[in-house]
């Protein structure tokens, strides 16, 4: 079983034309799987509906059609409790990695915030020691210092500010993480250190990713396997090598020739 599976997913909010009312969609009968422990990646220009499938798989918005599930769960008929237990197990990652922290947070309650929602759980240690213990090895995982756990988010650079929001979405020990454009705010150097730890990740925490990006070369080098999304619906899938290097549809083509080069150490 897929770990999550969206089958004909639309999603479509009301606009005036005029004197009328009607249905805009702004994703179209979306239909997308993601195995254990694989990376998918979607990618699109900016206004595909790339982001809009994202929070309707975190079971951020309800889609207008279709059904999303995780795990064999059915995220539209989940009841409270149940969706309490699906959010520790699947996190985002955002595109900014300033908006996404509170600036008058220490980065040892943000990063320990999601230990103390859930602090019901039995495998959570809220106490004050094991928040401190959690943190600092959260941190560590991510390349960074504990020293870091006493200072403010205005005291880090973009590409640290983005280890903490990866640090806090590893808080709970999630199965999949979300990751929205998560090096598109960042210098192009920064942002391979960036994909290159979350591979890393992937393999020591046995991470699913969806991983949401402009940038048909950088989904190549992270994801094994490919969508491409056009004006709200998927044009092409498939293995990473097949969509970014022999792409069938003309928009991927098109999307692969205007994107420059990068090159990850």
């Amino acid at each position: 079983m897929a770990l999550v599976e969206l089958r004909g997913v639309s999603k479509s909010y009301p606009r005036r034309n005029g004197i009328r009312s009607e249905e805009h969609f702004v994703v179209t009968d979306v239909s997308l799987t993601i195995e254990r422990g694989e990376t998918l990646g979607l990618v699109g220009e900016s206004g595909s509906g790339k982001s809009t499938v994202a929070r309707i798989l975190l079971g951020l918005i309800p889609p207008t059609d279709g059904n999303v599930s995780f795990a064999g769960i059915d995220l539209l008929t989940a009841g409270k409790e149940e969706m309490r237990g699906l959010r520790r197990r699947m996190q985002p990652v955002f595109q900014d990695p300033f908006a996404a922290l509170n600036p008058r947070m220490r980065i040892a309650d943000i990063i320990a915030e999601p230990l103390v929602i859930h602090r019901r759980d039995p495998q959570v240690d809220a106490s004050r020691q094991g928040l401190r213990r959690q943190t600092a090895e959260l941190l560590h995982a991510v390349g960074m210092d504990e020293s870091a756990l006493a200072r403010y988010p205005h005291e880090f650079s973009g590409g640290q500010r983005q280890r903490i929001n990866i640090a806090r979405a590893l808080a709970l020990r999630p199965e999949l993480l979300v990751l929205d454009e998560p090096v598109s705010a960042l210098d192009v150097s920064v942002g391979a250190q960036i994909v290159n730890l979350l591979r890393e990740l992937q393999r020591d925490f046995s991470l699913t990713y969806l991983f949401i990006s402009h940038s048909l070369p950088l989904v190549h080098y992270l994801a094994g396997r490919v969508a491409v999304m056009r004006e709200g619906r998927i044009v092409e899938t498939g293995t990473s090598d097949e969509v970014c290097l022999q792409p069938r549809d003309p928009y991927t083509q098109a999307l692969l020739a205007a994107t420059p080069e990068i090159e990850m150490a």
